[in-house]
């Protein structure tokens, strides 16, 4: 069982129902969570399917715990009168409701906007979509990758001689999660002034879109067809050392002075067809041999030492390296979780910090139905009435 503490964060006070699966609109409301919300997870009977996904973690699926942490876990079958009726009852108390199913489906379930907000007009709603409210394709199931496929974030990340690439981690999941939290956020902040709710709405096409607003300019000018991309060429980006790899950024000129300082290449900073990003990069041929036979004087992990802070730069390293990474200690990124399945383990605490109103410490994802009967009874719910739901099937 997950035990919600007080909280004093900065949405202390607000009530979440989270319906919603996989990551987009889960991991949103984890960093509602993690903002002081109280947030109640409820899953179908089947449960969230991300519990199913494959996982080297035996006993839960690794990425079901990496985005639902700080939330009850409560079982309802909303295809039940008694579950409907049920959500229904947190509907009332509740200041959020945030679902990732398709168009047209929360209307045949019984809790769509219109719906909901007559029962509760200060509700916030908030609607995670892959391809938007309206449109030829909103009907259609949106993921992560189908939407990084579509939206051209493949082709930019493969070679210019080779087949698009995914770019792997979710990325416009954890970015469409951040427009949750903000949406929601700003939500309820015009709450606070005329007291009624609205829908608030997240499509993953949106999300897509939104992270290459920097490619996305196409002047009247121009042809349909043309380099978008905004890489400095071959000095920036990441290359072999003597052991292991390492990314460079020398945009400025300070930082490409230093670069050629510290790796003995003086005379590439004095040279004026090099003086600039843009003239780096149509002469990348030229620099780039040099910098490879120079960076071989000492391993990735050495050069970040040399460096410091005259040159931006990491040396490539794998996810677990960032456990006892010292930066993350000091900064408290990752923290100790108990779990009544996994038992003890490590993971990430918490995006933003708050100086006056910090919130409490993050709590592991619930097991599946774990918080049931504990907050339908702090919804005013009987055990009689508990016991019935239970019997019906309808709350597990």
């Amino acid at each position: 069982m997950s035990h919600p503490r007080p909280s004093t964060g900065p949405l202390a006070g607000i009530t979440v129902l989270d319906l919603s699966a996989y990551i987009a609109g889960p991991y949103g409301c984890s960093l509602l969570a993690d903002q002081g919300a109280t947030v109640i997870k409820i899953e179908p009977p089947t449960g969230d399917n991300l519990r199913k996904y494959p996982s080297t973690l035996a006993s839960e699926s690794r990425a079901f715990l990496g985005v639902n942490r700080s939330k009850s876990g409560v079982v309802l079958d909303l295809k039940s009168p008694g579950g409907l009726d049920a959500l229904l009852t947190l509907v009332r108390e509740a200041d959020v409701l945030v679902h990732n199913f398709r168009p047209g489906v929360p209307t045949r379930l019984g809790i769509d906007y219109e719906q909901l907000k007559a029962v509760n007009p200060r509700l916030i709603y908030c609607a995670v979509t892959g391809y938007g409210e309206d449109g030829p394709l909103k009907a259609k199931a949106g993921y992560d990758q189908v939407l990084q496929t579509m939206t051209g974030m493949c082709a930019a990340q493969g070679k210019p001689d080779g087949p698009p690439e995914i770019l792997y981690g979710s990325v416009v999941d954890y970015y469409a999660a951040s427009l949750v939290a903000g949406g929601v956020s700003s939500a309820l902040f015009e709450r606070e002034r005329t007291g009624l709710g609205q829908s608030v709405g997240v499509s993953l096409l949106r999300s897509a879109l939104a992270m290459q607003s920097a490619r996305l300019i196409w002047a009247d000018s121009e042809p349909r067809s043309l380099d978008r991309d905004m890489r400095s060429g071959g000095i920036t980006g990441i290359h072999p050392t003597r052991e292991g790899y390492l990314y460079l950024s020398a945009n400025t000129p300070h930082f490409w002075t230093s670069l050629c300082e510290l790796t003995g290449l003086e005379h590439l900073a004095n040279d004026e067809r090099f003086s600039t990003v843009r003239n780096r990069a149509t002469h990348h041929a030229i620099i780039v041999p040099q910098l490879h036979e120079a960076l071989q004087q000492h391993s990735a992990l050495e050069w970040e030492t040399i460096f410091g802070e005259a040159v931006p730069c990491a040396a490539a390293r794998r996810v677990e390296d960032m456990f006892d990474h010292p930066q993350c200690e000091a900064e408290s990124l990752i923290t100790e979780f108990e779990h009544p399945v996994v038992g003890r383990y490590q993971g990430f605490t918490r995006a933003v910090t708050f100086s006056r109103t910090p919130g409490s410490e993050p709590f592991a994802a619930p097991v599946f139905g774990a918080d049931s009967d504990r907050v339908m009874a702090e919804h005013g719910f009987t055990d009689e009435q508990i016991a019935q739901l239970r019997a019906s099937g309808a709350l597990q």
